[in-house]
């Protein structure tokens, strides 16, 4: 039986009275947090949990994960849905490594990268970084490496920072208007976008709850007309906002799930977050789709904007999309290999094709305490996703597919078993 509502950190919208199962999760993710800052990526769950957390006697790293172990255990008697069940399990079994890890338990990499995500972290294959070489050559002509003409042929779609702005106010609607033909959203949704600096990352949604997101995207680095216009449907629709706005009203709202209103990083509903973000706009921008937004954008930044210049663009982008999961190849080199730093940089540049900066900066995000293993969720969550979609038999079932993703509490561990057995 669900219990009463209870206001909602962070918007209007009422969230249901936690069970003891869901309280003790919240409670748990809450003081982790203090120990591992940015653990909680958006929390709109009652405010009492967070004040009590707030003002008690910091807990020990150590003992939470000994609470984590207790809790999982309490999950497999005292709740009867399935899927819940096992995605409360693979959730408290990312907590109890961090917690252990923040406690001094050291880990192999690879271990400890499949507990927080319950995937198995995989490799580019080596021939894949031969083959896009080889495919930016045939696209890319002129001298230097491809790298180099790489980094110079994006030098050349860079938006003026005046012109942001207009492009997004007018990419938006249009990236919302096509993910509504394919994915409702729930009433009353809504977002804004916002331009910030200083900050590490090319873009971030900020869930709220009440339906509500704030997307920043961060004018300090170079925005290009293609890489906004996926950034922008990563971030929206039907990407993170859509898929948190759904899980609110189904999980939280309709099925009284209040673990749902913690939203955590380094954890399984990362992989399936990024995944599904990642892989969304397959579903809802058609390749003449787009092409047109993209020529849209052009136009609006004074950017070359003919036929030829975007398919070259579209051209370009997939070959190096490819190489999306470099950075966890980057990230087994330092922790689990333990090769130097330099060498990591210069695998990046050498084999992934990055200027020396950006390889820097790739090094330093997966050295960060925080994003350690966070790289992973990305390429592996994308990949696992599309196989999955891909299997459904139809365009329609999917669809239907990826629906499931931004309503239900689905694994890792259990959209790989549904592959396996639909394969067997």
């Amino acid at each position: 039986m669900s219990g009463p509502l209870v206001p909602a950190v962070g918007g209007e919208r009422l969230v249901p009275e936690p069970d003891p199962i869901a309280r003790d999760y919240l409670l748990l993710a809450l003081r982790l947090d203090q120990h591992v800052p940015g653990l909680v990526d958006g929390y709109y769950g009652p405010r009492d949990l967070k004040a009590r957390v707030d003002m008690e006697n910091l807990r020990p790293p150590g003992r939470l994960a000994e609470d984590a172990v207790a809790l999982r255990e309490r999950v497999t008697v005292e709740v009867a849905e399935p899927d819940r069940r096992r995605w409360l399990d693979r959730q408290l079994t990312a907590l109890e490594t961090l917690a252990a890890r923040e406690a001094g338990r050291v880990l192999p990499y690879p271990e400890e990268v499949a507990r927080c995500f319950d995937a198995t972290p995989e490799r580019v294959p080596p021939s894949t970084y031969a083959e896009v070489r080889s495919e930016l050559d045939r696209l890319l002509p002129g001298p230097g490496s491809p790298a180099e003409r790489l980094e110079a042929e994006d030098a050349r779609w860079v938006i003026p920072p005046d012109r942001v702005r207009g492009v997004v106010d007018e990419l938006l609607p249009a990236i919302r208007s096509a993910s509504l033909t394919r994915f409702p959203a729930p009433a009353g949704e809504s977002l804004r976008v916002g331009l910030v600096s200083d900050q590490p990352w090319g873009g971030y949604n900020w869930y709220d709850g009440g339906l509500r997101s704030r997307v920043d995207l961060n004018t300090d680095l170079p925005i290009r007309p293609l890489a906004l216009l996926d950034t922008l449907s990563h971030e929206t629709y039907p990407g993170h906002h859509l898929e948190h706005a759904w899980k609110e009203q189904r999980l939280v709202g309709e099925l009284r799930r209040a673990e749902a209103s913690i939203l955590l990083i380094d954890t399984p509903e990362c992989y399936v977050s990024e995944g599904l973000a990642e892989l969304g706009r397959r579903f809802t921008l058609d390749p003449g789709t787009r092409a047109e937004l993209l020529r849209m954008a052009c136009r609006i930044a004074g950017l070359p904007e003919s036929i030829d210049d975007v398919e070259r663009q579209l051209a370009i982008s997939a070959c190096v999309h490819r190489l999306r999961g470099s950075g966890g190849d980057a990230a087994l080199m330092l922790h689990a290999e333990g090769r130097a730093r330099d060498d990591v940089v210069a695998f990046l540049c050498d084999e992934a094709l990055m200027s020396p900066a950006r390889a820097g900066k790739q090094v330093e995000f997966v050295q960060h305490p925080l994003w350690r293993t966070y790289v992973f969720s990305y390429a592996g969550g994308e990949a696992l996703l599309g196989r999955w979609c891909d299997a459904a038999g139809s365009p329609e079932a999917a669809r239907a597919r990826f629906f499931r993703l931004l309503t239900e509490q689905l694994t890792p561990s259990g959209i790989a078993e549904e592959l396996e057995a639909g394969s067997a």
